[in-house]
């Protein structure tokens, strides 16, 4: 079983949209689960006080609340899974270029959005 970290926006496209392949990630990827850093929570938990994202965040808050949290603690959620990648070795869920571009130069892996299907990106 692998732990996938996910990040903010990964997470509201997630829970907001319709994705394709998501019943077959076992079967193509192998066995994994999705984990929340405590630092993205909290993330969230600050933009549902934003009126216009509101309902977005709390259909994303209310998609993972069952989920595995992690103990990855900070004020910016990018620099804090950044720093976690630097020691560890693993996959990041994000559709965020820069992270990826980072998180890929430290040798983790990527996992995003392609046509509204999740991709693999190493």
């Amino acid at each position: 079983m692998v732990d996938v970290i996910c990040d903010t926006n990964f997470l509201i496209h997630l829970a907001t949209n319709r994705i394709k392949n998501l019943d077959k990630l076992d079967v193509e990827i192998g066995q994994i689960t999705f984990v929340v850093p405590e630092v993205v929570k909290n993330e969230l938990l600050e933009l549902e006080k934003k009126p216009e994202k509101k309902q977005d965040i709390e259909s994303t808050l209310n998609y993972i609340k069952n989920w595995k949290k992690i103990p990855i603690f900070g004020s910016f959620a990018d620099k804090e899974i950044l720093d976690y990648v630097k020691d560890n070795r693993v996959i990041v869920a994000t559709m965020d270029k820069e992270l990826k571009k980072l998180i890929k130069n430290n040798g983790s892996s990527i996992m995003s959005f392609s046509n509204n299907k999740i991709v693999l990106e190493s």
